[in-house]
């Protein structure tokens, strides 16, 4: 495990990350972020990376931007090439958010679960199905260029399918979706956002000028086969307006 303190230009709030940190019983690693100015617990995030196996670093600059808005920034491994499809590494990495975010000062009662791409419909299918997490739902999802018609890492069914059949999930849900995706079409989440707003349930959607990689501030490079940081404008844009998609997920009434 290693750890350092960086900070992020324009926004004068450090950030402190810890890599490699162990989650479950599988040896799978997450990386953790968080502000080093929190008060108080902040806000859990626990963010899904997609179908890459083993992709967590992919995630970090959209990571370090959210914990520079004060949330807790939780980013496991998983391989969606075990025999399960990921459902373990995925099950025990929210084990883990549920009960050990405490230790480095995040909220367990106010956890917000993302993903990107395959991570959407995985984060979303646990909000409408809360069995497989011991009757737990998290305090919103936040999907990120997913698919809801097909069938969900953590759970087997389709999102959408679930939505159909009467499990809505019982928490605001918020979409962002670049316009500009060729990977994953954007009305995969509008159809969703669409049917959401049919049975009553919270949702809003954006839908960034971006990719499927600028939404979460990379750019994919073919020699490396995965996507890596980039500094264009439009992927920046687009990651600062989800880091506060997360933020605004996991806000706190007023007292």
């Amino acid at each position: 495990m290693t750890s350092e303190t960086s900070e992020t230009s324009g926004t004068g709030t450090a950030v402190e990350t810890e890599r490699g940190l162990v989650y479950g019983p599988s040896g799978q690693r997450l990386d953790l972020y968080r502000p080093d100015t929190a008060s108080r617990p902040a806000t859990t995030v626990l963010l899904w990376h997609g179908i890459g196996p083993d992709e967590r670093d992919v995630l970090e600059p959209l990571a370090h931007t959210a914990a520079t808005r004060g949330l807790l920034v939780l980013v496991p491994d998983w391989r969606s090439d075990a025999a399960d499809g990921g459902r373990a590494h995925l099950l025990e990495s929210l084990a883990f958010a549920r009960k050990e975010a405490g230790g480095p000062g995040g909220d367990e009662e106010s956890c917000v679960l993302a993903g990107w791409s395959a991570g959407a419909g995985a984060a979303l299918g646990v909000a409408q199905r809360p069995e497989i997490a011991e009757g737990w739902r998290p305090k919103a999802v936040v999907g990120v260029a997913g698919r809801y018609d097909l069938p969900a890492r953590t759970t087997g069914t389709a999102p959408l399918d679930d939505l159909a059949a009467g499990m809505a999930p019982a928490v605001p849900v918020h979409l962002v979706h670049g316009s500009r995706d060729t990977v994953l079409d954007p009305r995969h989440s509008r159809d969703l956002a669409d049917a959401l707003r049919a049975t009553g349930r919270p949702v809003t959607f954006q839908e960034p000028d971006t990719d499927h990689a600028g939404v979460i501030m990379t750019e994919y490079d073919p020699a490396a086969d995965r996507c890596v940081p980039t500094t264009a404008e439009h992927a920046v844009r687009a990651g600062w307006l989800l880091a506060r998609t997360l933020a605004v997920a996991g806000a706190r009434p007023e007292v």
